[in-house]
Order: structure tokens, then C-alpha cells, then sequence
């Protein structure tokens, strides 16, 4: 993908956007506070952020640097809670501006209300694919929060990334199975409508898993069923230094594993599964280094 690419794709999203919502988007920034945004699922956190706007408070900030990784919140961003059932007398006495929530996880929006205004986003559609969809709602939420040019140019950064990430993998890379540890019995693995299958797609690269996956693009599975996958490469992404692959590789079922006995697993830092723009990029970050090491 080269820069007049992405140039044409990020018009393309813009056009894509009716006029009637871009002005009133742009009066209503004018009604927000940007200093006092609570965001109470990880993907919208991960929006403001690409937008240059530090949240006032998230859910569920412990697991946040476990799951998510990058980027790191300073401590002065307020935990609320968790992310389906966060504080509400904390939340009010915090004064929010603008809630930020995701679709079909969390509270929902009528809840949320009298304390004060929802923007919300999905992480996917009909399309089945979430970057895409990523991409299209950071234009919309800069446009509502009067950052559009700064969606536009995090937008540009993200393209230029995936460019560079495909000229750096190599010339004929096996499919990969991504997956990560729930216990010592069970995994959760990536496929059709995930966040890292749409990734791959642009970047020129197979997923060995064509299983079922829920919405999100995930399946949970035994780890057995993985024993069936051959002549692939597995990114296994890691959570800690309690992670249960350091357990299950002492194990007689893990030693038979096609890409373990081919010295084809890698073994990486979190990379939250259903992200966004940031969590693209961390992963586009890893993939050379683990496949070209």
C-alpha cells in the first residue's frame, strides 16, 4: 500500500460520511468537554487516544495493562470499575462530559444517560470486517469531537504502518493460528471477523483457523483441537507471568503439536483481540519480529 493509497482510502471514508453529520458533530464539540470523557469499553479508549484526548476515566484499568498493553495510561486516569458494570456513584461524582461505549458490551446507553451523553461505536458489522469499520467510526468521532484532522493524519500513520509491516514479512510465510491461553485446557482463537484477521488480509497473509467465530471473530477451543493444524505458524500472545502456556508446555499433548515439534511458535506480549487502531499497530510491530527472528 503506498501513500497516494491511503490518501485515496482516507478521502474515500470522509466521503463516506454525510454532510448532516459532520456540522453538527463540529457544534456539539463545542458542548464537550474533552478533559472529562469517560470511555468504558477498551477499543473507544483506544479511539480517544488516536485522537490525542486522554480520558478522564476507563473501566477496568488493572486489566487494561494486561490485555491491552499500549499505549500505557498515566495514573491520573480514574478507575471506574468494570467494564460491564462500572461505578455509577463514582461515575457521577467524576462529572463526565461524554460517555464513550461500545455495542452490544457493558451498560447500556439508557443508563448511562442521565449522567450524561453516550457516543457509541460497534466493533463490527455486516462487512465482518472491524478495521475497516475502525476507520470509519475515528472520522465520525473526530468529526463529533472536532479532532477530524487528527483522525485523518492517526488514520495516515495506520496505513503507512501496514506498508511497511507487508514489506518487511517474508516472501512465502505459512498461515498462522493466533491464539491465547484462557487455562490450561482451553484457548481463545482467531478467525473470520476478527480484528487480526482483517489485518492479515491486508497484509497478505492466510489464517490457518477457518473454524466458526462469534461476532467478535473469536472461538474458545480445547487446545486439542489445535493438534490438527499442520504446517502452520502459531502466535501465541501472552498475559503475564501467570500465563497457562508456561504450564501446558511441560505437557506430553502440547510437545505434539505440529508448530512446536516445526519450531514455528512465537510467543507474544498482549495485543488486545478487539482493539483498535492501536492495537493494529502493536500487532504490525510484532508479527516481522516474531516471523523474521
Amino acid at each position: 500500500m503506498d501513500v497516494s493509497l491511503s490518501r485515496r482510502r482516507l478521502l474515500a471514508l470522509s466521503a463516506l460520511l454525510p454532510l448532516a453529520t459532520i456540522f453538527p458533530g463540529r457544534a456539539q464539540a463545542q458542548r464537550v468537554d474533552l478533559s472529562r470523557i469517560i470511555a468504558l469499553e477498551w477499543r473507544p479508549v483506544e479511539m480517544l487516544l488516536a485522537l490525542g484526548i486522554m480520558p478522564l476515566a476507563i473501566a477496568d484499568k488493572r486489566n487494561y495493562h494486561r490485555w491491552v498493553g499500549e499505549p500505557k495510561l498515566p495514573d491520573t486516569v480514574v478507575d471506574v470499575g468494570l467494564r460491564n458494570e462500572p461505578n455509577r456513584e463514582l461515575m457521577q461524582r467524576l462529572n463526565p462530559s461524554l460517555f464513550l461505549i461500545s455495542k452490544g458490551f457493558g451498560p447500556a446507553e439508557s443508563d448511562l444517560k442521565p449522567i450524561a451523553p453516550c457516543w457509541s461505536t460497534a466493533f463490527n458489522d455486516a462487512s465482518r470486517r472491524p478495521l475497516a469499520l475502525l476507520e470509519k467510526d475515528l472520522i465520525r468521532l473526530g468529526q463529533f469531537l472536532g479532532r477530524e484532522q487528527q483522525a485523518v493524519e492517526h488514520l495516515a500513520q495506520l496505513h503507512q504502518g501496514i506498508a511497511s509491516t507487508r514489506e518487511k514479512l517474508p516472501s512465502d510465510p505459512r498461515p498462522l493460528v493466533m491464539f491465547s491461553f484462557l487455562d490450561s485446557r482451553r484457548v481463545m482463537i482467531f478467525g473470520r471477523s476478527s480484528l487480526f484477521n482483517d489485518l492479515l488480509e491486508r497484509l497478505g497473509m492466510r489464517n490457518a483457523w477457518d473454524g466458526k467465530t462469534n461476532a467478535w471473530g473469536s472461538a474458545v477451543v480445547g487446545i486439542e483441537t489445535l493438534v490438527r493444524l499442520e504446517n502452520v505458524t502459531a502466535l501465541c500472545f501472552m498475559h503475564g507471568d501467570d500465563d497457562p502456556v508456561k504450564t501446558v508446555a511441560k505437557s506430553a499433548l502440547w510437545q505434539v503439536m505440529p508448530f512446536v515439534r516445526d519450531g514455528q511458535l512465537h510467543l507474544l506480549p498482549a495485543v488486545w483481540f478487539y482493539g483498535g487502531s492501536f492495537s493494529a499497530l502493536r500487532f504490525c510491530q510484532l508479527l516481522p519480529e516474531a516471523l523474521c527472528a
